[in-house]
C-alpha cells in the first residue's frame, strides 16, 4: 500500500464519513472480524441481527406495523431464520402502493433512487445513512480481499445518470481526491472507445470497476486494434451489474492481465455478493439473508435454482424483508477454501442487457435507452427489442399517470441515440411476457455486433 493510499484509506476517507454520519469505517472493521466466524456462529449472528431489525420495524414502519399486528406477529419470539415464512414476500407493486407507508416515522435524511431493475418496472424507494453506511462497507471489504483500497487508482466504466449527472464540484473533488476516475460507458464507437483505452493507459490504475459487457467489449476492441493493456500494473477488475458470462470474464482477464471479481447487487436489494480470490461468492450475511424461492414462493433447498429472495438487515429506515430481486439463483452449503464462512451463492443465472446497435454503426449500451423511459411517469413496465438496424419496437405497459406526449419524447430521445431514419415502434401492451426461462428481458438486440 502506498503512502497515499494509506492517508486515504487511513485519515481523509474516514474523515469524509464522519462528516457525512456514515459508520462505513467502524462497519468494515466489524466484517472484517466476522467473516472469519464459523457457519453456525454467522447463523446466530443472522438472528440476533433479524430479531433487533424486526422490532426496530415494528415500532417505527406504519405498514410493517399493521402487518404484524394482522399476522399475529411478534418479532420478539424470533429463534430462527425460518421466522421469515411467516412474513409475505415484498415485491416492487406492493412498495410502489405503500410508498411513505414503509417510511420510518424517525428517519432522518433518506435519498430518494429510481431504478428499473431487472424486470424493467421503474420502482422509486429510499435508502437512509444506515444502509448506506453497510453498502459502501461490503464493498470496501471486497475490494481488500483483493489488495486494493480506498485511496488506490480506480477507473469507473460506468453509464447511470445517478453517478453522471451527479458530477457536482464537490462530488468531482472528491473523487479526486479518493483517486476515482469517472468513465462514461453509453456510447461505444470505436472513437470512443479509443478514447477510453487512452484514459485507462494514463491512469494506470489498480482497479477497474463496471460493466461486463463494456469492459469486455474494451477488451475486445483493443486486441482487434493491437493495443496493449496488459502492462498496467491493473490488480483487479470488478464487475457488476449484469450477468458476468465466461467469454467476458477470459476476454477481460486477457487484455488486461488482471482477475476479475464479480459482485452481485443493485440499488434496491443492496450489495449481496462479491466473489473472493479463490472464485467464491460471498453473500453479505451480516446484512443480507438471502432465500431462494419456486413460483409458489416455497423457499428451496441448497442447490436448487429458484428466485433470489433478500432481506436486508441495514434497511431500518425504508425496509426490504424478503424482497423478490426477479433474479435466478442458486444457494451452496459448500465451504469455501479461503476460509470464510459466508454462505456461498453459487450461481446467478439471467440477467443482462444487451447492447443497442445506432444506424451508423455506434454500439450503446442498452441502459442508454433505459434511462430514457425511467424518467417518465407512468410506466409500469417496458421491453425494448431491436429487430434491425433500422427497426426497434417498444412494449410499455402505462398506468393512468402516463401522458401521452411522452411518445413524442420516446421517439425524439431514442432516434437521437439509434439514427434519425430508424423506425420507433411504440406498443401499449397489458403485460410483458417472460422469456421461456422465467426471467424478464427488458432489451433485446437482434443486431449482431461486429
Amino acid at each position: 500500500m502506498s503512502l497515499y493510499t494509506q492517508l486515504v484509506s487511513k485519515l481523509i476517507f474516514p474523515l469524509h464519513e464522519r462528516l457525512k454520519k456514515h459508520d462505513t469505517v467502524h462497519i468494515r472493521k466489524d466484517l472484517e472480524k466476522t467473516q472469519w466466524l464459523s457457519t453456525q456462529e454467522l447463523k446466530t449472528l443472522q438472528i440476533e441481527r433479524l430479531k433487533s431489525f424486526l422490532i426496530d420495524v415494528e415500532q417505527h414502519v406504519p405498514y410493517y406495523q399493521q402487518l404484524f399486528k394482522q399476522l399475529k406477529f411478534n418479532p420478539k419470539n424470533v429463534s430462527s431464520l425460518d421466522a421469515l415464512k411467516q412474513l409475505p414476500l415484498t415485491a416492487k407493486p406492493l412498495i410502489r402502493e405503500q410508498g411513505e407507508q414503509l417510511k420510518a416515522d424517525d428517519a432522518v435524511g433518506l435519498a430518494k433512487f429510481n431504478t428499473g431493475g431487472s424486470s424493467g418496472e421503474p420502482l422509486i424507494f429510499y435508502i437512509g445513512n444506515k444502509r448506506v453506511s453497510h453498502d459502501v462497507a461490503a464493498k470496501w471489504r471486497a475490494t481488500r480481499w483483493w489488495g486494493v483500497d480506498i485511496g488506490d487508482t480506480e477507473a469507473v466504466i460506468w453509464g447511470s445518470p445517478i453517478e453522471l449527472n451527479g458530477q457536482d464540484k464537490i462530488k468531482l473533488a472528491r473523487d479526486k481526491v479518493l483517486r476515482t476516475h469517472l468513465i462514461p460507458a453509453f456510447e461505444m464507437s470505436p472513437v470512443k472507445i479509443d478514447g477510453f483505452i487512452q484514459q485507462i493507459k494514463a491512469l494506470k490504475p489498480k482497479m477497474l470497476f463496471g460493466y461486463p459487457s463494456a469492459l469486455a467489449h474494451i477488451a475486445t476492441h483493443a486486441e482487434k486494434t493491437g493495443q496493449v493493456l496488459s502492462e498496467l500494473g491493473i490488480k483487479v477488475a470488478f464487475v457488476t451489474s449484469e450477468r458476468l458470462y465466461d467469454h467476458q470474464r477470459a476476454k477481460i482477464e486477457q487484455a488486461f492481465a488482471c482477475p476479475v471479481a464479480n459482485g452481485y447487487g443493485g440499488r434496491d436489494a443492496g450489495f449481496i455478493a462479491h466473489q473472493c480470490p479463490e472464485g467464491q461468492m460471498h453473500i453479505t450475511a451480516e446484512d443480507i439473508i438471502v432465500e431462494i424461492i419456486d413460483n409458489n414462493g416455497n423457499v428451496l433447498p441448497y442447490n436448487q435454482a429458484g428466485e433470489i429472495v433478500v432481506t436486508h438487515l441495514a434497511t431500518r429506515d425504508y425496509p426490504f424483508i424478503r424482497y423478490r430481486t426477479g433474479d435466478i439463483g442458486i444457494l451452496s452449503d459448500a465451504q469455501c477454501q479461503c476460509g470464510r464462512g459466508l454462505p456461498l451463492l453459487k450461481e446467478i443465472q439471467g440477467r443482462t442487457t444487451d447492447f443497442i446497435i445506432a444506424q451508423d454503426g455506434t454500439v450503446l449500451h442498452g441502459l442508454a435507452l433505459i434511462y430514457v423511459l425511467r424518467a417518465l411517469e407512468g410506466i409500469e413496465s417496458f421491453k425494448i427489442t431491436q429487430h434491425s438496424i433500422d427497426e426497434t419496437t417498444l412494449q410499455i405497459v402505462k398506468n393512468q399517470q402516463y401522458n401521452p406526449e411522452n411518445n413524442a419524447k420516446i421517439q425524439s430521445e431514442f432516434k437521437q441515440r439509434l439514427g434519425q431514419n430508424v423506425q420507433i415502434n411504440i406498443e401499449y401492451v397489458s403485460e410483458i411476457a417472460k422469456e421461456k426461462s422465467g426471467k424478464f428481458r427488458y432489451v433485446i438486440s437482434h443486431v449482431t455486433i461486429v
